[in-house]
């Protein structure tokens, strides 16, 4: 891989939407920090301090290894084992597009693995299974939050059950087989290479659903996604609320789930808003929710798109498998 390739993906639209994404949020967290009365929030930030800040990051990092260690499991069980060096820096680079719309940065991963041997199928099948892992930890962290509250129980039944049908529909080889061949035999050419290549990355993100890897895939996201809500929590301690440790998870995780259901880039918005107002229901100050809030989401999502970025700008070294 060379630093051209990098380069390319750093131009034209992407380099432009990047720009335009990053000034926007720039300006939003301006606007943010002075609607929670900028003095307050300045003083809870310096309150957290380099120390509180520095953990949170190491705690992202946590979340980034461990969801590293998940996608080149997924990787091997599609049959590619790359070598642990390049394969981290094509997913570390992943991150530095994370803020483009409709998750295109994270996809650009398939560009790069095409050279090891991974057709865009089998990538794309990674990209969704990594994914749907994630959701799934954040429905279960969300429900862990959700459950203390019997009005919400119906909920995270409901969320069960909606997961294990999600993960059902995955193992019907038989059934996504003949849809295939349907679709190459019956449909207009285009439409039918599209709806079997989907068909394909579903067939093949099956594979990494299987047992034991099923429950490796959601307990390594457990403990990824869990770091940052520690991370979250930690911060808040440092701002002195009473905030427990389990609401602090269920604010985090659900306020990330919402971002991600927003289809918004990273998220940017509607993760915020709904952590601040989480944040303020549970009686946390308003110039400290917005502190704690700006301070979380740099320490994880803007520190992943800074690392994703140097990784882009960077050449991948080590070619070999």
């Amino acid at each position: 891989m060379t630093n051209h390739s990098s380069e390319s993906l750093l131009s034209g639209w992407r380099l432009r939407a990047l720009i335009l994404i990053v000034l926007m949020s720039v300006g939003g967290y301006l606007i943010f920090t002075l609607w929670g009365g900028w003095k307050d929030v300045l003083a809870a930030i310096e309150k957290v301090g380099l120390i509180g800040i520095a953990i949170a990051l190491i705690l992202s990092l946590v979340n980034y290894g461990l969801r590293f260690i998940r996608w080149q499991k997924f990787l091997a069980v599609l049959g590619h084992h790359i070598h642990w060096a390049p394969s981290f820096h094509i997913y570390i680079a992943g991150f530095g597009l994370t803020i483009l719309p409709g998750k295109a940065g994270e996809a650009i991963r398939s560009v790069f693995l095409k050279r090891y041997g991974v057709s865009y199928p089998e990538s794309l099948a990674a990209f969704f299974s990594e994914h749907f892992s994630n959701l799934i930890s954040m429905l279960i962290l969300v429900s862990i939050g959700l459950w203390v509250y019997p009005q919400a129980q119906p909920l995270v039944v409901a969320l069960a059950i909606a997961i294990l049908i999600g993960l059902g529909l995955l193992q019907q080889t038989t059934l996504l087989k003949f849809l295939k061949s349907v679709a190459k035999n019956r449909l207009p050419v285009r439409p039918g290479k599209l709806v079997s290549s989907t068909i394909d990355i579903v067939l093949h993100s099956g594979r990494c659903f299987r047992l034991p890897m099923l429950i490796l895939g959601i307990v390594f996201g457990l403990i990824a996604w869990g770091s940052e809500g520690v991370a979250f929590y930690y911060i808040l301690s440092l701002l002195e609320n009473n905030i427990s440790l389990q609401t602090a998870l269920f604010i985090y995780a659900f306020s990330m789930l919402i971002g991600a259901l927003s289809f918004l880039p990273g998220g940017l918005g509607g993760a915020e808003a709904t952590m601040l107002a989480l944040l303020m229901l549970n009686h946390v100050e308003q110039p400290q929710a917005v502190a704690a809030t700006l301070i979380i989401r740099l320490a994880t999502l803007w520190f992943a798109v800074i690392l994703g970025i140097i990784a882009l700008a960077m050449p991948v070294r080590e070619q070999a498998k």
